[in-house]
């Protein structure tokens, strides 16, 4: 895939080139708007990375022109002001999303594919044809639970096919996609690829037409034959294949003969000693970047001292302000990248105190040279980035209790492969049980156990101890015992999961990471109300619950809000001025991309037709206010847990 950034931060050109590059993008840069438009005008990209703050053409107008010109492209934009001001105008200008830096990489690489997937004929996270698996999130690919070594090329190559697998590509469309504007390959390097793929998935036991020839035309995958997968239209829902990994953390070089991996999953870290190795080539990369990005660095700070000595004795002009509000602005969103937070943080000041329309009070002004002199200071002693400024990769760890060896083990091999640590402790030592744990399995064996497997502690008496040390880690239960009362016993102590010993070790870790995972990722929720004093109560009613509360007064902001915001659960007034709750539910069923996200009504009216006239236009619950926290709390994580339970 042909990723397009559009940015003039020679450091952040280099750093997320490297991040792309490494995930098998093709990537082209250049340093102003005016070279956007002509770049993006003239190739094929596949989505635009570009910065609001530009030279000669800022992000926005740039990406106003290219939907003026009706270019379809998804664009996101990357820039280090973080107010729904601008993220509005972004999204007004028709870009497709919004990355606030400093941004997570794994964050901006998940945004990424996210917008890739949604301009791909297939939507899924999972790419499969047949009995080939490809996972974008991974860059794993596999035939028949077979891994595949493909170089970084190979790999982009069969990733372009699969997202689009009706279509027959010819030599020239795979050189455009695959190969930024400076490389200049031949056709012959495209027949050598087709041909380096073909002859491993043949070794994988793939058909010798996988990959098949149109003369006159190109190459396109051959559809499977019925016999070769159960899967209807050679596609499978995403999640489905027990044998592809999860992912690995850190960073990581495009190998010639193996994946890059993708740091999305904190359920799938590297090992700690690969961890270790990459941690310390990033460390090294960083620090090499460092020694030409802090001159730089300097230099724009000496640019400021200059404008706020200006402002002292006289008024900046208001280019002159503009320019200077500019560079503290660049000077943010580099040193972000190096984890120098203090640095940023002075530099934000600046920059939002030159940002103001208005005439700057005298106080203000003497405060802001102290401010650069300040952040000068630290750049000067800022000689080496320290390991303690990069995230770290690190596994999750999983406590497994009562395990005997054999099933130990076999979880052990299963778990090192996806990064998981596995740390067992017998039953005796869940009293004092303080090792580190992220998600918690406890293998408890009932009646059909021999008398030595037999625990001392009872079912209840083990789950509360296990709750008392660790209440806010995800705990799944293994056992033969699988009555109503155990189970009533492993809900109320606040056990996830109750599953029959004769459960498949690859299962019961996949379990464990999705409840990992969901432990860790907050659910948004976005609430449409015109009640102020409501909405101002909502983020501290729902925060015990761990909900992330996004509230919104004004439904004319609706559709705008709702695409920055990707919110999992939608919470609705009925009664609103000019729109109300039962026309906005309608819009957002109209577009396929919203119509699986829960709706839930709140309303003053009890009446069965309003309640009625709720679920016709799509809603999935009705309340009635008033109503506490704890009773939305409630109904939203309800509803959330059925339509998980449906798709799995």
């Amino acid at each position: 895939m042909k990723i397009l950034l559009v940015e003039d931060d020679d450091a952040f050109i280099k750093v997320l080139t490297r991040a792309l590059k490494g995930h098998h993008y093709s990537v082209d840069s250049v340093k102003d708007g005016e070279a956007g438009w002509t770049y993006g005008s003239t190739f094929d990209y596949d989505l635009m990375v570009m910065d609001i703050v530009l030279p000669k053409l800022d992000g926005i107008s740039l990406c106003k022109r290219f939907r003026a010109e009706g270019y379809a492209t998804p664009i996101l934009l990357l820039t280090a002001q973080d107010s729904n001001t601008a993220k509005v105008q972004g999204l007004d200008a028709g870009a497709d999303d919004y990355v606030v830096k400093p941004f997570d990489q794994a964050e901006l690489l998940a945004r990424i594919r996210a917008l890739l997937r949604r301009s791909s004929s297939n939507p899924m996270p999972l790419l499969t044809w047949g009995d080939l698996l490809l996972n974008p999130s991974t860059c794993e690919v596999q035939y028949k639970g077979q891994n595949l070594a493909l170089t970084g090329k190979e790999y982009e190559l069969l990733e372009l096919m699969l997202r689009d697998s009706q279509h027959v590509f010819c030599v020239d469309e795979l050189l455009e996609h695959l190969w930024s504007s400076e490389d200049f390959p031949s056709e012959a390097t495209v027949r050598s690829h087709i041909r380096r793929v073909r002859q491993k998935l043949v070794a994988s036991g793939a058909p010798h037409d996988f990959i098949a020839t149109l003369h006159g035309r190109g190459y396109y995958l051959k559809p499977p034959e019925s016999s070769e997968s159960s899967v209807s239209d050679g596609w499978v829902r995403a999640g489905t294949s027990a044998g592809m990994g999860m992912g690995k953390a850190g960073f990581s070089e495009a190998s010639a003969t193996q994946p890059a991996v993708s740091d999305l999953s904190n359920a799938a870290a590297l090992d700690p000693s690969l961890a270790a190795q990459n941690q310390a080539q990033y460390l090294a990369f960083l620090n090499q970047t460092w020694k030409t990005t802090q001159p730089n660095s300097l230099e724009q700070v000496t640019e400021l001292l200059q404008a706020i000595a200006t402002l002292q004795t006289n008024a900046l002009t208001p280019d002159q302000q503009t320019h200077a509000q500019q560079v503290a602005h660049k000077l943010a969103g580099t040193l972000s990248l190096f984890g120098l937070q203090k640095a940023v943080h002075l530099a934000r000041q600046l920059e939002h105190w030159l940002g103001s329309q208005d005439a700057l009070p005298a106080n203000q002004v003497e405060l802001m040279h102290p401010l650069v002199q300040e952040l000068q200071h630290e750049l000067q002693i800022t000689t080496d980035i320290q390991p303690e400024q990069i995230p770290q990769g690190v596994s999750p760890q999983l406590l497994l209790i009562g395990a005997d060896q054999e099933f130990e083990q076999a979880l052990r091999a299963i778990a090192t492969h996806r990064g998981v640590a596995v740390n067992p402790i017998p039953f005796q030592e869940v009293e004092s049980a303080s090792s580190p744990a992220d998600v918690i399995l406890l293998h408890f064996p009932g009646a059909n156990a021999g008398h030595a497997a037999t625990p001392h502690l009872s079912l209840a008496q083990s789950l509360q101890r296990l709750a008392q040390q660790y209440p806010e880690v995800p705990l799944l239960v293994v056992s033969d015992r699988l009555g109503l009362c155990d189970r009533l016993e492993v809900v109320r102590q606040g056990g996830r999961f109750l599953l029959d010993l004769a459960t498949p070790p690859e299962q019961l870790l996949s379990i464990a990471i999705q409840a990992l995972q969901d432990s860790r990722h907050p659910t948004k929720v976005m609430v449409v109300d015109d009640d102020l004093n409501w909405l101002g109560t909502l983020p501290t009613l729902l925060k015990p619950w761990g909900l992330k509360v996004t509230t919104l007064a004004d439904p004319q902001e609706f559709w705008t809000v709702l695409q920055m915001v990707d919110p999992d659960v939608l919470v609705l007034d009925v009664n609103m001025p000019e729109i109300n709750g039962f026309e906005l539910c309608q819009i957002l069923r109209s577009d396929p991309r919203w119509q699986k996200v829960p709706v839930l009504f709140l309303s003053e009216l009890t009446d069965a037709s309003s309640q009625q006239k709720a679920f016709t236009v799509g809603g999935d619950d009705y309340l009635c206010k008033p109503l506490r926290g704890g009773e939305l709390a409630t109904r939203i994580l309800h509803r959330l847990q059925r339509i998980q339970a449906y798709a799995g």
